[in-house]
């Protein structure tokens, strides 16, 4: 069996060779799946970073509750509720507008 040394194998967190452009695939089970579930009080995906519910929790949500889109408006609004007051700790007299964020897109559309 050949010896490797660590330059060799490429970085475990890229999969980058440090001596080389190339990309190496790094093995399904080496990777961490991080959902796209909200960060709180920064209410911002921990996966993407993105203002949560970002694009794909918002798909998500829109499969969970496929068959009961009431539900899913109840809890966006415990949701936005929950945002509203801890954004408004982090940012004293500065209250963001989050009914598109969290319930415009979710309404039922026809």
């Amino acid at each position: 069996m050949a010896q490797h040394s660590p330059a060799d194998r490429g970085s475990p967190v890229t999969g980058v060779d440090d001596d080389s452009p190339r990309r190496r695939a790094i093995p399904m089970t080496a990777r961490r799946v991080v959902p796209h579930v909200a960060m709180r009080p920064l209410w911002r995906c921990r996966n993407c970073g993105a203002e949560w519910p970002c694009q794909p929790a918002r798909l998500g949500l829109l499969v969970e509750y496929r068959d009961d889109r009431t539900a899913l408006l109840v809890y966006l609004a415990a949701l936005m509720t929950e945002a509203d007051h801890q954004l408004g700790q982090l940012h004293p007299g500065r209250r963001p507008e989050l009914t598109d964020r969290f319930l415009t897109w979710a309404r039922a559309r026809g």
